[in-house]
């Protein structure tokens, strides 16, 4: 079977399981379970590819369900208070276990209506101005940050353009660098090129074992390299975007695992996951000086830098 139809499998399975246990069918919820484990073994081992396709599935949390999953009394921020509210950036205060932390990611919607209403999660330079006035404000009051990757990109439209989205951009880099707060991101879906990175200097950054990191997206990539989209799926597996790649390369801190088939089919398991590490890594920082979370994050990206030049050679 293909991974689209793995999961439409799975899914089907996962609704049939939900609607026996209303009518307490024992026999029937045992049947079912197995088939479900059955085919879940079928996703062990997916290509690069078939995690594009699952990094990008709508059914796959969003910004909002980890947030609501991992953070209580959220009180959301708008506007970059220059020009305009951009709704595909989406963020504000929260408490993570009592502790006030700043929290924000790309919003891509979860149907058709939301996926136009937020721009399909590709932030304008307004987006990128509202997510880096909050992570300023986090700063000053000494919260650290909490950042949820999935893009396919910023949005390249002409308007954008004309209103400086490679400034904001650059910009987000430059000032992330040196923020002293420390700041954790989480690449939970699609983290295509600079649309993904200026939210995601971080001082720790994790991948969801399903999720892809790459300077652009598998079809951009085939249509310059070969001017043939229909390669994306060849461009996959040259581009080593895939969590475990990325972590080989010491690009990432680490993976989080998810269930077989994709974290829509458990994601509290994930979510319990993302919690520890969260927990862990704030505690960690907690014996750290503002310079020193500065730094440490500084010479992360001087390290990959080095890297990345030495596997070139």
């Amino acid at each position: 079977m293909t991974i689209r139809e793995i999961d439409e499998k799975l899914t089907e399975l996962s609704k049939g399981i939900i609607e026996a246990k209303d009518k307490n069918d024992t026999v029937l919820i045992r049947q079912l379970s197995s088939e479900y484990e059955t085919v879940s073994k079928e996703a062990e081992h997916l290509t690069a590819h078939d995690k594009v396709f699952l990094a990008r599935n709508m059914k796959r949390p969003k910004v909002d369900d980890f947030i609501n999953a991992l953070f209580d009394d959220f009180f959301i921020q708008r506007g970059d208070y220059i020009g305009k509210e951009d709704k595909s950036i989406y963020g504000g205060i929260a408490l993570f276990h009592g502790m006030p932390v700043t929290v924000l990611g790309h919003r891509k919607g979860k149907n058709i209506n939301e996926n136009i209403e937020f721009n399909f999660g590709m932030p304008g330079p307004e987006g990128y101005r509202k997510a880096l006035r909050m992570m300023k404000q986090a700063e000053k009051f000494k919260r650290p940050i909490i950042t949820f990757i999935d893009t396919p990109g910023a949005y390249p439209g002409l308007e954008a353009e004309e209103n400086g989205q490679s400034i904001a951009i650059s910009t987000n880099l430059a000032e992330m660098s040196a923020l002293k707060v420390p700041v954790i991101a989480i690449v939970t879906g699609e983290g295509s090129s600079g649309g993904a990175l200026a939210i995601g200097v971080a001082n720790t950054v994790y991948m969801l074992e399903n999720a892809v990191y790459s300077v652009l997206s598998p079809e951009g990539f085939a249509s310059i390299l070969w001017k043939d989209s229909e390669r994306a799926a060849e461009a996959c597996d040259l581009m080593k975007l895939t969590a475990d790649d990325l972590y080989g390369f010491g690009v990432i801190d680490d993976v989080i695992r998810e269930p077989l088939g994709g974290m829509q089919h458990n994601p509290e398991k994930v979510y319990k996951d993302i919690d520890e590490r969260l927990k862990h890594e704030l505690k960690r920082f907690m014996t750290m000086s503002p310079d020193e979370i500065a730094e440490e994050r500084y010479r992360k990206f001087r390290d990959i830098d080095i890297l990345v030049r030495n596997r070139k050679k």
